[in-house]
This record gives C-alpha cells, sequence and structure tokens, in this order.
C-alpha cells in the first residue's frame, strides 16, 4: 500500500491544493476501483487518515481512497463577502476526479467511481453525486449535514449555524430552487432520461441532532427513485460513529476488510 500526499495547481480554484491518495497493494491489479472521501467542517485532507483507521482497510480491500481538503465550502461553487471559496464543487466532481485519473491507475468506469463524506463532507457526496451523477455510481453519506433545507430556517439561522456555515447556502429560501439544494438535483435527474441517480448508503447516530435530515433525505432519494440502503445505530456526531460506519461503507461497496 502506497500513501501519497499530493499537491496541485488547481484550475478551478486558482490555487495549489493538497489531497491524500491511498494506492492498494501489490497484490491487487488496477485501475482500481475509488472512493473519494470528504472531511467536515473545520477539518482538512488529514482527518480520515487521523481519526480512523480508513488506510488499514484500504490496505486490505483493493480499493484506492483520495481524500481532498474542502475547506469549509461544503464542496459548492461559492462567493462570499470577504472573498471566493472557489468552484469546489467542480473541483469535486470535475477537476480532481481528472487529475488523480491522469496521476493514477485508477478506473475511469462510472460503476467504479465512488464518493462519499461525513457532516459536511456527508452533504458534499450527497450534493456532488447528484450533479455529477455522470461520474459517480455510489455515494456514502455519514451523519450527513442536511439540514439546511430540511429543518425550518429559523432552527437553521442559529442551532445550525454554529460557525456562520449557513452563509454558504445564501438565503436559504431564495436558493432552494437552486443546486445547493439536493432535493432540486433529485427532480432534475428525475425529470431527465438520459440520466441515472447513483446508489446511495446513508447513516446516521440514533443520538444526533441531524438524525431528522438524514432520514428526510433518504426517504426522498427512495421516492425520487434512487436506490438508498439506510442504516441508523447508537452514537452521535463524532468520529466514534464514523470510524464505526465507514465499514459499513466498504461493506455496501463489496470492498471490505474481509475482501482479499
Amino acid at each position: 500500500m502506497a500513501l501519497i500526499q499530493m499537491e496541485f495547481k488547481s484550475e478551478t480554484l486558482k490555487r495549489t491544493v493538497s489531497a491524500n491518495v491511498i494506492l492498494p497493494s501489490e497484490r491487487f491489479r488496477g485501475p482500481y476501483p475509488t472512493l473519494y472521501l470528504l472531511h467536515g467542517l473545520t477539518d482538512n485532507c488529514n482527518g480520515w487518515l487521523s481519526y480512523t483507521r480508513i488506510r488499514l482497510w484500504a490496505e486490505e480491500s483493493g480499493l484506492a481512497v483520495v481524500m481532498p481538503s474542502g475547506e469549509n465550502s461544503f464542496y459548492m461553487d461559492i462567493l462570499v463577502k470577504d472573498g471566493c471559496l472557489g468552484d469546489f464543487g467542480e473541483y469535486i466532481g470535475r477537476e480532481l476526479v481528472s487529475v488523480t485519473r491522469e496521476m493514477f491507475p485508477l478506473s475511469h468506469k462510472r460503476e467504479d467511481t465512488f464518493l462519499g463524506g461525513l457532516s459536511m463532507g456527508g452533504f458534499g457526496a450527497c450534493r456532488n453525486a447528484l450533479k455529477y451523477s455522470e461520474t459517480f455510481g455510489k455515494a456514502a453519506v455519514l451523519s450527513g449535514a442536511l439540514h439546511f433545507y430540511e429543518y425550518p430556517v429559523s432552527w437553521v439561522e442559529t442551532e445550525g449555524n454554529t460557525l456562520g456555515e449557513a452563509k454558504n447556502f445564501g438565503d436559504i429560501e431564495k436558493t432552494r430552487n437552486s443546486d445547493r439544494n439536493p432535493r432540486y438535483l433529485m427532480e432534475i435527474i428525475k425529470n431527465d432520461p438520459n440520466r441515472q441517480f447513483p446508489e446511495f448508503y446513508i447513516a446516521c447516530g440514533l443520538q444526533d441532532v441531524l438524525l431528522e435530515a438524514n432520514r428526510s433525505i433518504a426517504k426522498a432519494l427512495s421516492e425520487a427513485g434512487a436506490k438508498v440502503t439506510y442504516e441508523e445505530g447508537e452514537g452521535i456526531h463524532d468520529w466514534y460513529f464514523w470510524d464505526t460506519y465507514i465499514q459499513h461503507v466498504l461493506k455496501w461497496l463489496n470492498y471490505s476488510a474481509e475482501r482479499k
């Protein structure tokens, strides 16, 4: 197994960006199926490596894992008052996939290309798997920060806005019918015979304040026509839950640690 810490100049974001890449050991042969794994708010590309055993499980499974840094962008294309965070949706959905496929022996097939994440990254995985559904065949959402259009605006602007993250979404009512809202993207796929839903895995802790938002999005995806696997279990919004349930994700992808 190789752990590669990479930097490259992103044409989309107009700056140098960082990512970590796990490549399987020599007993596996490429091109490798690939999971693009997104971190949560305030974290960076090292989060998954620091707080879970993803490196061990990827080595044992034959699955490549790419972990980019998304700043606090919610992995959307965002302009904010104090400057430009950048087109993180386009970066995740197109450029990062293209660049890593050029650099490493990764599969170019949709059915081998997966997107996943926790909390903010869970939102990013849901939103970008829908927006770039031609690229991603499956998406995994752990404790997704999916509350912005699912909970009352008053809650979003207070309880759900502890670090000012709601600014990424602008006026909630005005952006409800935009690609910031996963439900809007669901309708686009549902009404386009040339597009296909990715398959989804969604999991959330029973004591997580975002539980109802995850339930709501899982139901909406299923009703729109997506194939959805949904799980709940004991836990709150923390790494103990995510360290456990990333194993569930790998089993759902059929790349669990037992796969030799």
